[in-house]
């Protein structure tokens, strides 16, 4: 087993559920530091953002936030396993990039299989984007070949005809995706998950678990400060935050 550390906080509304937890992963994974346990979404947001910890165990139904809004929230490099009694929640976890999900009661052989598949996650170079996209691609059985080149989307009641590749970005909004192109915005009701899947990995990248961005239409980077960097886009003012995950993307610009 590796025993590098690593560092992680917990989130459950349910107390006895989280001393559970912790006490479980105590157990099968000594060298995880537990740096703080969350009550509710709102504290795990604020927690998160604190610490900056490797991994995120999260329920899913808390108050104030629910486990995929603090996940979507994230923007560090922080990442999530979701720990639920619901499994219907299963296909959004994995659209919020989770690591795994692990449904209640817990189990400590399902247990012990995350921390493996976890401890691989982490210390394993990240997967290219063209892999990712072929993966979501065999299972959603869409053609290898087949790009998304047109879509529809929505504006004051009307149904717009757009060209991708006059798309500047797409942003998860809520229940909606915003398409950004030079002129105007457009809401669509397509996950990020599936755009990425179908979009030419070529021609757009992934830069934050909520946000595509077409490479074409980047006209320069910038970083604050604190060395976080942010992307600028050609035709509009709005920058759009990387997270630190992805960085290694535009290392070279």
């Amino acid at each position: 087993m590796n025993h590098v550390p690593h560092r992680a906080i917990l989130a459950d509304d349910e107390p006895h559920l989280a001393e559970h937890l912790k006490g479980q992963l105590g157990k099968l994974w000594p060298a995880l530091e537990i740096v703080a346990v969350a009550s509710n979404g709102i504290d795990a947001a604020r927690l998160i953002a604190e610490h900056d910890p490797d991994l995120a165990f999260l329920d899913i139904r808390m108050p104030g936030l629910s486990g995929l809004e603090v996940a979507q929230g994230i923007e560090g490099r922080t990442r999530a396993i979701f720990v639920t009694a619901y499994d219907e929640y299963a296909v959004q976890a994995f659209e919020h990039a989770a690591l795994d999900y692990l449904l209640k009661p817990l189990r400590s052989e399902r247990l012990q299989r995350t921390i493996e598949r976890v401890q691989a996650a982490l210390v394993a170079p990240p997967p290219d984007d063209a892999s990712l996209a072929a993966t979501l691609r065999r299972l959603m059985g869409q053609p290898e070949g087949e790009r998304l080149r047109y879509l529809r989307a929505g504006k004051g009641g009307s149904v717009h005809n757009i060209a991708v590749g006059d798309v500047l970005f797409f942003q998860a909004d809520d229940k909606y995706t915003v398409v950004r192109t030079a002129r105007d915005e457009y809401l669509i009701r397509t996950p990020i998950a599936e755009l990425a899947a179908r979009l030419d990995p070529e021609e757009f990248r992934q830069v934050h678990r909520a946000t595509i961005v077409n490479l074409a239409h980047l006209a320069g980077t910038r970083r604050d400060e604190t060395s976080r960097l942010f992307l600028r886009m050609r035709g509009i003012e709005t920058e759009l935050a990387v997270s630190r995950a992805y960085v290694p993307l535009f290392a070279a610009m």
